[in-house]
């Protein structure tokens, strides 16, 4: 946690959230970070003068971080489902027109929002392309390191690598401990799901909704097709432009956070 904000244990039918939270007045903007990683990915935002006046709430997704492991890993271990719980968690804390700032798998998370629950009104994505169901080859490069994100068992070297893979070097240790403590039956349950094609089609919904969409990725990211990120007919692109970050991996918000923080705190004043 920072100096300007305080965590709470939320309960909802997916098991208890850990919520991290500024408390400042106005739309509170919800960070949901990726797979096997935590809140904390999120400190450069936190620390940043903009936290001083935006209500930022970081959470740990279920089986991440500080919050509990699912009740039923079937259920919330999916896209849909993580939606679900994230959306069950706004209407317990009343949050009826939130902005999200989703990373990776946090942006899937947001992008099925769309489609689930009327509290967003706005979403940026970040390291996070939008695909069809059984789609995920045209929006991601094959990697080696992709496939860790899906194996639910991990070597110290296997965490070592999935670590610099999302974040690059060097790598900040509370990393590494969020991918050991993440349950080991999300990340298995979590791409069988994607691969049988559950939950929404993300391609048709970022297409289809009016909801403004902003799109900041790392120039350099190791993991993402961007030609095919920027070739989607987005129904509300804000600022009309895909951002790449030069120089920026898969999270351009940790790697060039000034820049990052510059692009954000223009989307959120343009809607809160």
């Amino acid at each position: 946690m920072t100096g300007q904000t305080s965590l709470s244990l939320v309960e909802t039918s997916h098991g208890v959230i850990a919520v991290e939270d500024t408390h400042n007045p106005g739309t509170p903007v919800l960070l949901i970070h990726g797979n096997s990683s935590c809140r904390d990915v999120f400190q450069h935002q936190l620390d940043a003068p903009f936290a001083r006046r935006k209500r930022l709430v970081a959470i740990d997704l279920p089986g991440h971080g500080d919050s509990d492991d699912a009740i039923d890993p079937a259920r919330t271990y999916t896209r849909s489902g993580l939606a679900d719980a994230v959306d069950e968690l706004l209407g317990i804390m009343g949050m009826t027109d939130a902005v999200v700032v989703g990373w990776s798998l946090g942006g899937h998370v947001g992008i099925d929002l769309l489609v689930r629950s009327d509290r967003i009104k706005g979403l940026l994505i970040t390291g996070t392309p939008p695909v069809r169901n059984g789609g995920m080859a045209e929006g991601f490069n094959t990697s080696p390191r992709f496939g860790l994100a899906a194996r639910a068992e991990l070597s110290d070297e296997d965490v070592a690598d999935f670590a610099r893979a999302m974040l690059g070097k060097p790598v900040p240790p509370f990393l590494p401990s969020a991918i050991r403590r993440t349950d080991r039956r999300f990340r298995r349950v979590l791409f069988e799901a994607a691969r049988a094609g559950t939950g929404a089609d993300q391609r048709l919904a970022v297409e289809r909704t009016r909801v403004p969409i902003a799109v900041v990725n790392g120039a350099a990211d190791p993991l993402l097709n961007l030609d095919y990120l920027e070739g989607v007919a987005y129904g509300n692109l804000w600022d009309g432009r895909c951002y790449r970050l030069p120089g920026a991996g898969h999270a351009p918000f940790w790697q060039a956070s000034v820049q990052f923080n510059t692009i954000l705190e223009r989307f959120l004043d343009d809607l809160t």
